[in-house]
């Protein structure tokens, strides 16, 4: 008859960690304090009043448009030379010289995805056309007929400057987007903001009840923090359901009174899949980071102090987001789309100002990398900061054996 004992059975990771989301999600949404908590949103209303007046700011502070100059190469040039004589005196707007020539017609000028102008100057000196927006137009037809006399040498005798006005150009387009992308930076951050907290509350809870210690025995602790992670996860979308239906409500009755929302470069289907996605992984991002600390808070009191660092990792990383998406391609910009904690923010931000999709896929990827990463140095911390009675008393009962032995 054999004396081998038979191997124990354990799960793994994955399903552990799905027992830990059932029971967490079944008993955050049951309880009473969830339905409180689903009219939280609005004690931050006016947060979000202060958020879109940072964000409207943020818009008002792109790059101006220029006006492109497509003239011959002797009055490109004198009309340089008085622009640079007036600007001294009063405001106009920046100009950048372009070639001549057939392959750069106004309309591709105006649709120039490198570029940011507002409006083509073509013609000649002595009669001038103009072409954009017909806001934009309208607004530099005086400034454009200053500049064009004092470069024909008769400042009293201003050309009449002809307007051809078009329907949109790629400094128009480029606002749009930006607006977009500010509005969906400032509501990702403010559901993350609202919503993260969560996972931090539910862990020192069963920390101070002791709870955790168990679940440590029973399961592996990476898979303890990945299914407190999801079970919040879960918890958050059907918040954001919840609120998203009274909000669509609210939105298609007063349609009406509403002003239209530019469309972002991805389209808005797209768009919105992207917003769930990138809402899931800064979650996930944010979480763990709360896990890592509330593994470190020996009582909730701890946990404020604690916990004042993720805040304030947050509120930088949404203002890193802000500033960052002014400059697509540029050195800041590729900072934030890297840095794991602020990539879901900018990538969300370059989704409304730039139609190719590949670069998400990366950006996800790595996104994910970087969860299993931070899960996986909480629940190490957590073992070598909390569990610690396990190794040095296992270390006792092993010296103590061989004392025995020796015996």
């Amino acid at each position: 008859m054999s004396n081998i004992a038979p191997k124990k059975s354990r799960l793994s990771i994955w399903r552990a960690a799905m027992v830990i989301a059932r029971r967490d999600v079944r008993a955050v949404l049951f309880s009473k304090a969830f339905l409180l908590f689903l009219l939280g949103p609005l004690f931050f209303i006016g947060i979000s009043v202060g958020a879109g007046l940072l964000g409207a700011s943020a818009s008002d502070s792109q790059a101006s448009p220029k006006l492109a100059i497509s003239l011959a190469a002797n009055e490109s040039d004198a009309f340089v030379e008085a622009h640079g004589a007036l600007a001294k005196l009063v405001r106009l707007p920046d100009i950048e010289v372009v070639p001549e020539g057939e392959d750069l017609l106004p309309d591709a000028l105006l649709t120039d995805g490198s570029k940011n102008f507002g409006a083509v100057l073509t013609g000649s000196l002595a009669l001038p056309e103009l072409t954009g927006t017909e806001g934009r137009i309208n607004s530099w037809e005086g400034e454009v007929a200053l500049v064009a006399a004092r470069a024909l040498g008769e400042p009293e005798n201003y050309p009449e400057v002809a307007l051809a006005p078009t329907s949109t150009s790629m400094a128009v387009k480029r606002s749009a987007n930006s607006a977009t992308a500010t509005a969906a930076i400032t509501l990702l951050f403010l559901l993350t903001m609202l919503l993260a907290g969560m996972v931090l509350s539910n862990l020192v809870e069963e920390k101070a009840n002791k709870i955790i210690e168990i679940l440590a025995a029973a399961i592996p602790m990476d898979a303890v923090f990945l299914g407190k992670l999801f079970a919040m996860l879960a918890v958050s979308f059907v918040g954001i359901g919840v609120w998203g239906s009274l909000g669509g409500a609210v939105m298609w009755i007063g349609s009406d009174g509403l002003p239209d929302i530019p469309a972002p470069a991805v389209g808005w289907p797209v768009f919105v899949a992207l917003f769930l996605i990138y809402f899931a992984m800064a979650y996930l991002l944010i979480g763990s980071v709360f896990l890592a600390i509330g593994s470190m808070a020996p009582t909730v009191r701890d946990v404020q102090t604690l916990s004042m660092p993720a805040t304030m990792l947050q509120l930088g990383v949404f203002f890193l987001a802000t500033y960052a998406m002014k400059f697509p391609g540029e050195p800041i910009e590729l900072f934030a789309v890297i840095f794991p904690v602020s990539s879901p923010y900018a990538m969300l931000a370059r989704a409304a100002q730039d139609a190719a999709l590949w670069p998400h896929l990366v950006a996800l990827a790595w996104q994910g990398f970087a969860v299993a990463l931070f899960v996986r140095a909480g629940s190490t911390l957590f073992k070598r900061k909390v569990m610690q009675s396990g190794p040095r008393g296992a270390k006792k009962s092993r010296k103590g054996f061989w004392r025995r032995r020796a015996t």
